[in-house]
């Protein structure tokens, strides 16, 4: 992720931060010792001076094993997503608690991935009819939407026409000149007369 910040031919030394997460099905041994913490925020770090080799490189740990809140004790948005992360197989509905938008969208990815291979095969051909019938409607929409005004700007420009040679006949102007300036033919003007 860093080397991909780098410019082609220009390295810009203002690098934007690197996280790498680790989400853990176990308990590191050095750490089992420790079960309420189970986060660990990582950074490299010179030996010798002790100082923060680099800033914008993170790791972050998670031993999942190590939380055991339940949906009753989630507090904030990051107990949320730890909570679905490990209990998610063992969820059949979204908890109340869990009534946002991103945890709907995680439930609905989980329920496709559970999909065996026939099912996956019928979603996504539904999925491209689906596609396919939103965009055939777009853009008759978008077609029909042009056609509209131009139609508009047509009958409007022909009103126009209409109510300058009914002035014109009005004044008593020759149907020559009526004909010149409105571009109407002379049955047309006739018939307004």
């Amino acid at each position: 992720m860093i080397c991909k910040q780098a410019k082609r031919a220009d390295w810009n030394y203002e690098l934007k931060a690197v996280y790498t997460i680790a989400i853990l099905d176990f308990v590191f041994e050095a750490d089992k010792n420790e079960p309420d913490k189970f986060r660990y925020d990582v950074k490299l770090k010179d030996i010798e001076t002790n100082k923060i080799f680099y800033d914008k490189l993170t790791f972050i740990y998670l031993e999942m094993p190590k939380f055991k809140k339940t949906i009753e004790q989630l507090e904030t948005r990051f107990d949320k997503w730890l909570y679905v992360i490990s209990n998610l197989n063992k969820l059949d509905r979204i908890p109340d608690s869990l009534r946002e938008q991103i945890f709907e969208k995680v439930f609905e990815t989980a329920e496709i991935a559970k999909f065996t291979p026939a099912q996956i095969l019928s979603y996504e051909d539904s999925l491209k009819y689906y596609r396919d019938l939103k965009n055939s409607l777009d853009t008759a929409r978008e077609e029909g939407e042009t056609e509209g005004i131009l139609k508009g700007k047509l009958e409007g420009k022909i009103e126009g026409k209409i109510e300058v040679a009914q002035n014109m006949l009005a004044m008593g102007m020759p149907m020559e000149t009526i004909i010149q300036v409105t571009g109407l033919s002379e049955e047309e003007i006739k018939r307004l007369a």
